[in-house]
């Protein structure tokens, strides 16, 4: 049995900076590329640090599964890639804050560089629809 995947990048979201839309889905698995702490009404970073960063890539977030039929309690696994490992604390903070008491799968990874100008993390996850 084949199975369609669909891609998409909703409205209100941070427009990809490549050839990519940010989310694929097949039927109930679903998967959200790179996201940087774009804020979407400016195309600018929500801010200069991790906390305004991290904040705004989980509220992309929740507009992109919702417009799947997902939201931030069905996520499966997030993958986080942070320039400054002393920045963990503050990312945690706004990971704690907008995560709630849902606790996925994690892993944090450092990098040395990231595409876009001014960016401090990134984040992918992996979740499934509500259904």
């Amino acid at each position: 049995m084949s199975r369609i995947v669909e891609t998409s990048t909703p409205p209100n979201t941070p427009n990809p900076i490549g050839p990519y839309n940010h989310i694929s889905k097949v039927g109930q698995f679903i998967t959200i590329g790179g996201t940087a702490g774009v804020n979407p009404a400016s195309g600018q970073l929500a801010g200069p640090d991790v906390y305004s960063q991290a904040t705004q890539i989980l509220e992309s977030f929740e507009v992109m599964l919702a417009s799947v039929g997902s939201d931030l309690n069905h996520v499966v696994h997030v993958n986080v890639f942070l320039k400054d490992m002393r920045d963990f604390e503050e990312m945690n903070k706004a990971y704690i804050d907008k995560m709630g008491e849902h606790r996925p799968a994690r892993t944090v990874i450092g990098v040395n560089e990231l595409p876009k100008p001014g960016v401090l993390l990134t984040m992918n996850l992996t979740a499934i629809t509500r259904e």
